[in-house]
């Protein structure tokens, strides 16, 4: 699973943003558990995630509402099939109002980035 760690800090909340190759919504749920091994992911806030099958979108905005939208969204316009996303918050204690779908599209954008870097 490609890790994308502390990519965006605002007013104390940092996200960081993983996914990786996947066929269905069962494996989608079994890597997101796998991800939530990590105590520092079971600890987060929101754990949203996005998952473009062939089927069509899967999300849950795991209490980000929107946010499950938002990467089933970018997913959908880059054209990645087959691939799970999950943006990871960690709440810093004041509301980002608008700003956190923002940040929610920079996670999701950093992730296409590193992963069209990697070869994927």
């Amino acid at each position: 699973m490609l890790q994308l760690e502390n990519i965006i800090s605002d007013r104390g909340s940092k996200y960081a943003v993983s996914g990786a190759p996947c066929a269905s919504e069962a494996e989608a749920k079994a890597l997101l558990k796998e991800l939530k091994r990590a105590k520092k992911y079971a600890k987060a806030t929101h754990n949203s995630w996005g998952f473009l099958g062939p089927e069509g979108g899967v999300k849950n905005d795991d209490g980000e509402a929107g946010a499950g939208a938002i990467i089933l969204r970018m997913l959908e316009g880059a054209g990645l099939e087959g691939h799970l996303v999950v943006v990871t918050r960690w709440y810093g204690g004041k509301h980002l109002g608008g700003d956190r779908f923002r940040h929610v599209q920079d996670a999701v954008r950093a992730y296409l980035e590193a992963l069209s870097a990697d070869g994927g």
